[in-house]
């Protein structure tokens, strides 16, 4: 089965929540805000660009979540494949900060994207360094949308309050991937290295984007126990993100850790059932002129059921995935939930059972 990957590249400004917050403090201090003052400060806030932390930045990440699920490590066939995949995420998040003076600005986000994901991977017969090497190039379009809302209460009590959206209909970046997988037995393992190429739809100055804006790489590796005549199965996958300075922005985000998790049981042959979770966790902070917020270091976590199906066409094995997260624990990231209907077909004759995900890995 094929071995891609998918990295929704969706602007979430948690960022912008509190850089508003922040300005409209700083205003506060020294101008004693009310009236005309509060509303200018308050649209402001909303619509100015530069920010002082862009929208961009806060809070995301090149790996996308539950981007790997069951029998993530297992060998596929040799030959090409393709993946097709749709993804849906929605997420929020709200802020507000004290004035000194009295008063406090409340700002909130809600976002979300549905994406369509496509891109083919050749898996090669002969081995190198004893495992089965892939390549991957995974592409995708669709929309995004983003909307943060502020009020605005003065001391004595006045509010007023705005919102400002975005949307965008376009395509995002590319992502091509290598992966080598070794099967001992009901063990199997795979390292894997992939990277960003920054070529989708992207301005700094927008709420909602499907580029990135800068390029990453992402290096990792995996484990599946996977036992045929019982149905169990148990995998993890383990990764580290660099990335690089957003040009347009002068920000870097820092290096983040991110494991995902999945086990399910083979209720027949060709159906199987399970869990899947994943867990992330910035490591180092955001750097450059631009993270005027500072480390701004984020997490975030998510656990959902899945279900997978495999279909015979045309001699050929399909296979069926679906499944969602439920986040949680989130901290300087916009917190919701995401949900996935993958499908896969191997264009040469079946070797293995299929991943529960865009791709074997």
């Amino acid at each position: 089965m094929p071995d891609t990957r998918c990295a929704l590249i969706m602007t979430v400004p948690v960022a912008m929540i509190r850089a508003a917050a922040n300005s409209a403090l700083y205003a506060t201090r020294r101008c004693r805000v009310r009236g005309a003052w509060m509303k200018a400060l308050l649209v402001g806030a909303l619509t100015s660009s530069p920010m002082p932390s862009h929208a961009d930045e806060g809070g995301v990440s090149f790996w996308l979540p539950g981007q790997y699920g069951s029998l993530a490590a297992l060998p596929g066939s040799p030959g090409w494949s393709f993946a097709l995949g749709y993804y849906h995420t929605s997420v929020n998040a709200g802020g507000s900060r004290n004035f000194v003076l009295g008063g406090v600005i409340t700002a909130g986000l809600k976002a979300h994207a549905d994406l369509i994901l496509f891109g083919p991977t050749y898996v090669f017969a002969s081995p190198v360094l004893g495992g089965q090497l892939a390549i991957s190039v995974l592409a995708f379009g669709g929309n995004s949308q983003g909307s943060i809302t502020a009020s605005l209460t003065g001391p004595r009590g006045n509010t007023i309050s705005g919102k400002r959206t975005d949307d965008i209909t376009s395509f995002g970046d590319l992502f091509p991937t290598i992966s080598l997988k070794w099967n001992r037995g009901h063990h199997n393992f795979m390292s894997y290295l992939a990277g960003n190429i920054p070529v989708g739809a992207y301005k700094s100055t927008r709420l909602a984007n499907l580029g990135l804006g800068h390029a990453s790489i992402d290096i990792g590796g995996g484990y599946t126990y996977f036992d045929p005549e019982k149905g169990h199965e148990l995998s993890a996958v383990l990764g580290f993100t660099y990335n690089f300075k957003n040009p347009d922005t002068n920000y870097r985000n820092g290096i983040d850790g991110h494991l995902d998790w999945a086990f399910s049981k083979f209720v027949s042959k060709t159906v199987h059932i399970g869990a899947v979770g994943y867990a992330y966790q910035q490591l180092t902070g955001d750097s450059g002129s631009g993270a005027t917020l500072g480390s701004f270091k984020s997490r975030v976590f998510g656990v959902g059921p899945q279900l997978g199906v495999i279909v015979p066409i045309a001699g050929r094995q399909g296979y069926f995935n679906m499944r969602a997260y439920k986040e949680f624990g989130a901290r300087n990231r916009a917190e919701g939930w995401n949900g996935w209907l993958l499908f896969s077909l191997a264009l040469s004759p079946p070797k293995h059972a299929p991943q529960a995900g865009l791709a074997d890995r």
